[in-house]
């Protein structure tokens, strides 16, 4: 079977090194073209067009897969498998493939059907989560399943660490996957849409923490959107950027955003029903740091609010 690899971002590394280490034959990557990165703007390339080119597969960036059709066809692939490609397949690109295209998804599909599933398991609770390979069709996430496999998710993942441990389950569940399709063992299910729901990609202005919302879900929104692109609020009048945070019970009275305890265990902070205990931040124009070190240079002290907006 001769696979042609879509995917851009590291939780796609994962599941190209399991393809490739079960022995199948990927005859390219497709990814997304390099971007300009930090101060210098200086071109850097997708994670998997740097892990494909260190394993001497061929890659192809298009801006925009449609318009290469013609290519695709050239490689004499029988599947493509995508995994966060982040480009839309038209019809013309599917009948690329005369064995189909396979999507890895971040979730329990038809559950976070879109950009974001990951955050949003986080987000909302979610006691679990998975990875789902389906057949591409030309809709959003709708297309028949082939496989689910179930994950926990721990109170104690960010987005982070919880990506990492998909990617890892992602890549087992795309070779089963292939190979009950060349074995023609294969066996697919139509997703129920009654109970699907979506996820859109998360704007920066979507993470701003509100602490009288309950501590818990506070506390799940910075997990949600660690490591990018960070729950904040102002302290001060200076942006501050938070990593990690657990609730906790609160003995004071406190208004919402008060920081009623500051030590070398972290920052507490008053929440809407009871405290959020903050591990890992960054204060504005610096670098990442534990809380207690915030704590120790005098720059959080039992008094201070946070604020939804800058002063």
């Amino acid at each position: 079977m001769r696979i042609v690899y879509a995917g851009a971002p590291e939780f796609s590394v994962a599941p190209l090194k399991s393809l490739t280490d079960a022995g199948f034959c990927v005859v390219a990557a497709v990814t997304q073209p390099d971007k300009p990165v930090g101060r210098k703007a200086i071109l850097t390339p997708t994670p998997l067009k740097s892990y494909a080119l260190s394993q001497g597969i061929p890659v192809y960036d298009f801006a925009k897969i449609r318009e290469h059709v013609s290519e695709l066809l050239a490689l004499g692939a029988d599947v493509m498998v995508t995994c966060a490609y982040g480009q839309l397949l038209t019809q013309e690109v599917l009948s690329a493939f005369p064995k189909g295209v396979y999507n890895i998804h971040a979730s329990l599909l038809p559950r976070w059907r879109g950009a974001s599933p990951i955050q949003h398991a986080i987000l909302a609770g979610d006691e679990k989560t998975g990875v789902t390979v389906m057949k591409t069709d030309i809709g959003l996430d709708t297309g028949d399943m082939l496989l689910c496999e179930e994950m926990a998710v721990s109170p104690a993942d960010t987005a982070a660490t919880l990506s990492e441990k998909l990617s890892l389950l992602g890549g087992g569940c795309i070779v089963r996957a292939l190979k009950e399709l060349e074995a023609g063992t294969a066996v697919f299910t139509k997703q129920d849409g009654a109970r699907a729901t979506l996820c859109k990609k998360i704007k920066k202005e979507e993470c701003v923490v509100n602490f009288s919302r309950p501590a818990k879900e506070v506390c799940d929104l910075i997990r949600a959107m660690n490591p990018s692109p960070l729950a904040y609020a102002f302290l001060n009048g200076k942006l501050v950027n938070f990593y990690f945070a657990e609730p906790c019970e609160c003995a004071e009275n406190a208004e919402a955003g008060r920081v009623v305890r500051a030590d070398k265990t972290g920052v507490y902070v008053a929440a809407g029903g009871g405290c959020v205990k903050i591990t890992e931040l960054q204060l504005e124009g610096g670098k990442r740091m534990r809380a207690a070190d915030a704590v120790n240079g005098r720059k959080i002290a039992v008094g201070d609010a946070f604020a939804k907006e800058r002063a």
